[in-house]
């Protein structure tokens, strides 16, 4: 019998049960979310450049997952620092938590595009970054106990005590690898395997600390190293957020009642509803910018789509970054140049001290979903 109040050291080795696999209802919604899963991809394919999101979408996701474990920033101080690279002293601890997802997300993804295969250092290499530590797996006496949140029935019960003891984790973790690099002897479809490795991910429970997010990040990167996502820019912890409490209760059922279905029906309704709501996003996005090409080149004679990209690229832009993209070193011209693209209705100016932020609100306005 599972017992929350002692070590899970029973948890189960992968794979899991066949019988899962031949679930009608299962395989009905990996049809489902798998077409909306090639949406993403159709619509990342759509970009000029496929990685001019990486400070949009990423950071979306960057924010909703760390909101996850509720760390909020708020969007200004977020926009500020990625708009030119801030260094960490210069941001609040919140946004840094932020930040560093975001870094850990394109660590791992670099890692895996590299060596094509998931490892336990990689693994380490991420959660490192996403906590800013050089801890590692955590140590076979540390005793880790999740208990309830305050919003939650009877806060402060024992949710969940993860396996410990000397090498079982490392153990765990190995099994969980191997699981996720087979693709010759284990046919699981990837969408369902990357369900429950979720799950195993979150019931090793590795780390001390930043288990939550750094599994959310290995859920994109295996979209990625599978072929199924081009671009690890599906905004899946937004869904979480706003499904919190069955995303704890569905994990929770398969430790407690090995009620696999359940959590697998769940996460491919996320990944689903994601996938149309990231697509769609992305979308409005190219839309936009287009009619702001449209509109800018027939008004400003030096406007070009260089700079056009670039002022999608990111919410909030520094006059230095126009100047890059322009190739122009005059602070002269460059102040001309912003001052039109101000003026057009392009751009506008924020001040903040002595540093002034460029906006674009339009961008802004489609990031936040109005």
């Amino acid at each position: 019998m599972f017992d929350r109040n002692k070590p899970y050291n029973d948890l189960p080795m992968l794979p899991p049960e066949a019988a899962i696999r031949d679930d009608p209802d299962i395989l009905k919604k990996l049809l489902s979310a798998s077409r909306a899963l090639s949406l993403v991809n159709n619509a990342i394919l759509s970009l000029p450049n496929p990685y001019m999101l990486i400070n949009t979408i990423s950071i979306q996701e960057a924010r909703s997952s760390t909101e996850v474990e509720n760390i909020f920033t708020t969007e200004d101080e977020l926009f500020k620092a990625i708009s030119d690279s801030q260094k960490d002293e210069e941001t609040d601890q919140q946004t840094r938590e932020v930040i560093r997802y975001r870094e850990a997300l394109w660590t791992g993804y670099n890692a895996i595009s590299d060596e094509g295969k998931f490892s336990r250092q990689t693994i380490i290499n991420i959660f490192r970054q996403v906590k800013s530590t050089r801890l590692g797996i955590r140590p076979p006496h540390a005793r880790v106990i999740i208990r309830k949140g305050n919003r939650d029935q009877r806060p402060g019960e024992v949710a969940y005590t993860p396996p410990r003891g000397e090498g079982i984790i490392e153990g765990y973790l190995d099994n969980l690898i191997k699981y996720l690099n087979d693709e010759e002897t284990d046919k699981t479809d990837p969408l369902m395997k990357m369900c429950i490795a979720h799950y195993q991910f979150e019931a090793i429970h590795p780390f001390q600390d930043g288990n939550g997010r750094t599994g959310r990040i290995l859920n994109l990167l295996y979209l990625v190293k599978t072929g199924l996502l081009l671009q690890p820019v599906l905004y899946l912890s937004k869904y979480i957020i706003e499904n919190k409490d069955s995303y704890y209760y569905n994990l929770a059922g398969i430790s407690q009642r090995k009620d696999w279905k359940s959590w697998i029906l769940f996460m491919l309704e996320a990944v689903e509803k994601t996938s149309v709501n990231t697509s769609n996003l992305i979308s409005d996005i190219v839309h936009q910018m287009n009619e702001t090409y449209k509109y800018a080149s027939g008004r400003i004679k030096w406007y070009n789509r260089d700079l056009n990209e670039a002022i999608f690229s990111q919410p909030y832009i520094k006059a230095k970054t126009v100047g890059v993209v322009m190739k122009k070193t005059s602070r002269t011209t460059i102040t001309k140049y912003m001052g039109q693209l101000v003026s057009e209705g392009i751009l506008s100016s924020k001040k903040d001290g002595l540093e002034v932020y460029y906006l674009n609100d339009n961008l802004i306005r489609i990031l936040g979903g109005n």
